[in-house]
């Protein structure tokens, strides 16, 4: 990943228009964006291309419009929105589509200026990857620097089909996240501890059996937890576990022992007759779970066999809980665990990278996402990288 194209890289861009790849893909209420953070990630790179004496067009989607033209997905309010961020005007090309009239538009508007383009999904071609979309695109400005990770896994017009046809970049916020995953699995320094929690076995299969091919320890929590000790022949009770993937789960902790990576499961556990935050629970090893009883987090035992590893490994990739974290007291686990990585990165003992789905909410629950060495809040596109499948959106940009 370290070959990938960057803004440096593209020489000198006064009078040039950089069109921008963005996640302006924000939560909204009544018209008004409620959560900014996706707006300001963009800061950097649109204000060193400005710096630079480029005019910047910045396209993005906004929900799943699926080609149609649906008023209340215009990305006008975010425009708005952008420009109090930004503390300068951004001009909206409503009604323009990615055509002459938007050449006309995007033309008229002078260097150092921010357009934002109408919702990308609004063209059938977009998530299709249409050639002729992808064209009349590109035909708006002269570079195309892709800031949007987390839309990097799908190959849209937008994401990979404009980079035939112009020069592709990496932007300031896309830069920082290559990195990071290039430290985190790329050319890691060793030994690599990886934690994977969550509810579900079938939903992480890929990640997984890629995982155990290329970490030295990995720790499984949360639900998929259960299968793994099912398929160990533990009794979980009426915990949440796939009973059907046990063979699958046997396969991966095989794969795990050929290619010499130990997998960390849990010693003990806090289990509970009711799902329901501060039900009455007790804290048991794994054999001595009632049949009327669940498994909803992982034990103190278990959280010092991790922060043990933590403290033997010098990188960590985190995705997922390690209990029902969203129910006190089943987040004991998590918080306590996301700490100690926090702050072993904090001290400079750990490269700590962490992302996808629940991780980001987990990790800020526990006050220890600013603590990581980095935080991916990309979702699909961080799952798929960890799957170790290629990104079209990033292999565009590759040297």
């Amino acid at each position: 990943m370290s070959s990938f194209k960057r803004i440096a890289d593209a020489g000198d861009l006064t009078g040039k228009t950089a069109l921008v790849r963005v996640d302006f893909n924000v939560p909204m209420e009544n018209g008004k964006v409620t959560d900014d953070t996706r707006l300001r990630a963009a800061l950097g790179t649109v204000n060193a291309l400005r710096d630079a004496g480029a005019k910047v067009v910045l396209m993005a989607h906004f929900g799943r419009p699926k080609g149609q033209i649906v008023p209340e997905m215009s990305l006008e309010p975010v425009a708005e929105a952008f420009s109090k961020v930004l503390g300068a005007p951004v001009h909206f090309a409503e009604n323009c589509g990615f055509g002459p009239k938007a050449q006309s538009f995007v033309q008229s508007r002078p260097a150092g200026d921010v357009i934002l383009m109408e919702n990308t999904r609004f063209e059938p071609g977009e998530e299709k990857n249409d050639k002729d979309l992808s064209e009349r695109m590109a035909a708006l400005g002269d570079i195309y620097v892709n800031d949007a990770f987390s839309a990097s896994h799908r190959a849209h017009a937008s994401t990979e089909g404009i980079t035939h046809f112009l020069p592709a970049y990496a932007g300031i916020t896309m830069e920082a996240e290559l990195d990071a995953l290039e430290k985190a699995l790329g050319t890691p320094e060793r030994p690599v501890l990886a934690v994977v929690g969550g509810a579900k076995v079938s939903s992480k299969i890929d990640l997984l059996k890629n995982l155990v091919t290329k970490v030295d320890k990995l720790a499984i929590g949360g639900g998929m937890a259960n299968t793994f000790l099912a398929a160990k022949g533990i009794n979980v009770g009426k915990s949440l576990c796939e009973h059907d993937l046990a063979d699958l789960a046997r396969e991966i902790m095989e794969i795990a022992e050929k290619n010499e990576c130990e997998i960390l499961l849990p010693v003990d556990v806090v289990v509970a007759k009711d799902f329901a935050a501060y039900a009455e629970n007790r804290t048991c090893t794994p054999n001595d779970v009632a049949a009327d009883e669940m498994i909803l987090d992982a034990g103190m035992k278990s959280v010092a066999q991790l922060v043990a590893a933590m403290g033997k490994s010098k990188t960590l990739v985190w995705n997922g809980p390690l209990g029902a974290f969203e129910m006190p007291p089943f987040d004991k686990a998590t918080v306590s665990a996301a700490q100690a990585a926090g702050i072993r990165a904090k001290e400079g003992k750990l490269v700590a990278v962490a992302g996808g789905g629940d991780t980001v909410a987990a990790l800020n629950h526990a006050d220890a996402a600013r603590d990581f060495t980095f935080v991916s809040t990309a979702g699909g596109a961080f799952l798929e990288w960890m799957e170790g499948k290629p990104l079209p959106g990033v292999e565009a940009l590759k040297s």
